[in-house]
């Protein structure tokens, strides 16, 4: 039997008014792929954050045993000084400095006031190599693509000497070629006899790397499911989730009538705002009618994102040529105040960086987009403003015990409902939703579905973009396929399957 590496007992933590955690136990043993999951707001996070030390102790009751011994940990540093690692959902890197720099950030070789560069880059290029990486540690972070900064990530977490490394949810920002990479690499470090816990809303990816999964629900040890044959049952896992069974993963769109054509994009050519020689989008013609749910489907670096930011007032790259009509008539949208009088709306897939304010409550957001309405000569009326985040509230089942919450404190499926809300606010005819389900859970991906096709029933256009084929083929009428900037394929949701939509995108040629 394998030596319990890491046990957690009776783990207790809780926030102003908030239980987040309740007597939360965990053992995970030495040399194995530990799974956590749960729904957000479940306490995973949480969890891994008391035991990494960015809560400290004292700030939690109960104990860490790791490696025989009870830690205390005050700091995130006592925790890698015993091998304990974490890498965060959010990349911790500085995009204008060097791979290697960023690795050693705070942990620098050499002697106080002396770094020895020779010595920083030639370890970085040794984890490097480790990781699969043949990028010199010399490039710049802001020169490599999203794939390869989750490697510099692991990479740096190994310079750490990691024994027990905490990956919180890694593959978020990762298509699935490079999602498969990541974890073939994970069961690579098992071999070699590191530990791991994998905090993730991805099954598949569970029943791939795990071979245990602790599932979390409202701060509560639910069960641990052994998974060594790799054969765990999914439905499982989601009832004990959300305490409830899921049948049907993708809710059935009933009684839309899909009108005329809405939005149309013709030769749509736009350059990358940095290097004028590459083309972002090259050419690329698309339509959604009103009541339709069209589907946007590629790799990364496809140029779906590119796509929907151009449309949505040129907000990305300089438009080289290319009409656009609303409604059968040719419009300009030179800002995004633009294309929201015109009644469009772009849900950014950064919820975080660009489409909320953390900092402020969700009362605020909900009305960023519209304050018009909620104005009198420039001034905000606040009871308005009060009343139609609440509305919102009730309409997405945002959970939340006031409006007044800060947006920063909720879970990520409640954050992913503000960002609609304050879209949803503005009115808009027509909704781009760039991946409006990335790092959220089951349950909450469910309910983001039903608003979904309440859009659609309502006679609203809307734009998917996805990285997860499952969802674009479950969810749209149609589905459009895009590989290298381009416009490679055309389906129907009835023809296309995850073979035929991926043949389209490997007979077209795989662009950088």
């Amino acid at each position: 039997m394998a030596r319990i590496l890491l046990e957690m007992k009776n783990i207790t933590k809780e926030f102003p008014g908030v239980k987040a955690l309740d007597n939360v136990n965990l053992q995970v043993e030495e040399g194995e792929i530990h799974a956590l999951v749960g729904e957000n707001g479940a306490g995973k996070s949480t969890l891994m954050n008391v035991l990494s030390g960015i809560y400290p102790f004292g700030t939690y009751t109960g104990d860490i045993i790791y490696n025989g011994e009870v830690c205390k940990f005050h700091t995130i540093r006592d925790s890698e000084a015993r091998g304990i690692v974490i890498i965060h959902q959010e990349l911790a890197l500085v995009p204008e400095m060097s791979i290697g720099e960023n690795m050693y950030l705070g942990n620098e070789r050499g002697r106080k006031s002396h770094i020895d560069w020779n010595t920083t880059y030639a370890e970085a290029d040794k984890y490097l190599k480790m990781v699969g990486l043949t990028e010199s540690s010399k490039v710049k972070v802001k020169e490599i693509g999203t794939g390869k900064q989750q490697l510099v990530e692991i990479a740096k977490a190994l310079a750490k000497q990691a024994k027990l490394l905490i990956l919180d949810e890694p593959t978020s920002s990762l298509n699935e070629e490079d999602s498969k990479a990541l974890l073939d690499l994970m069961l690579q470090f098992k071999k070699n006899g590191m530990t791991m816990i994998i905090i993730t809303h991805k099954l598949n990816e569970v029943a791939y790397v795990a071979d245990k999964i602790t599932v979390i629900r409202d701060g509560s040890t639910i069960e641990t499911i052994d998974n060594t044959g790799h054969n765990v049952d999914e439905d499982r896992i989601i009832k004990g989730m959300v305490g409830r069974e899921i049948t049907n993963r993708f809710p059935k769109r009933e009684g839309v009538a899909i009108g005329e054509i809405n939005l149309e994009v013709d030769h749509w050519t736009v350059q990358h705002p940095l290097y004028p020689e590459r083309k972002v989008v090259d050419d690329v013609s698309i339509h959604v009618r009103k009541g339709e749910v069209v589907g946007i489907y590629g790799l990364m670096g496809a140029g779906r994102t590119e796509l929907a930011m151009s449309i949505f007032g040129q907000s990305y790259g300089k438009l080289l040529g290319g009409t656009l009509k609303i409604n059968g008539e040719e419009v300009t949208l030179k800002s995004p105040t633009d294309a929201i009088n015109h009644k469009l709306a772009y849900v950014t897939e950064d919820r975080k960086g660009n489409g909320l304010i953390l900092s402020q409550s969700i009362k605020v957001n909900t009305s960023l987009a519209n304050l018009d309405t909620i104005s009198s000569k420039k001034v905000i009326d606040k009871d308005k403003e009060y009343q139609v985040a609440e509305e919102y509230r009730g309409k997405l089942s945002i959970k939340t015990p006031t409006v007044e919450q800060l947006v920063g404190n909720l879970s990520g499926g409640n954050q992913q409902k503000v960002l609609l809300a304050k879209w949803m606010f503005a009115e808009p005819d027509i909704l781009i939703l760039d991946e409006p389900t990335r790092g959220i859970d089951v349950g909450a991906k469910y309910e983001i579905y039903c608003i979904i096709n309440d859009l659609a029933k309502a006679g609203k256009s809307v734009i998917m973009i996805s990285s997860e084929l499952p969802e674009v083929l479950a969810m749209s009428d149609r589905i459009y396929i895009m590989n290298a900037s381009r416009l490679v394929g055309e389906m129907k949701s009835s023809e296309a399957t995850q073979e035929n939509t991926m043949a389209m995108i490997l007979k077209s040629g795989r662009g950088d």
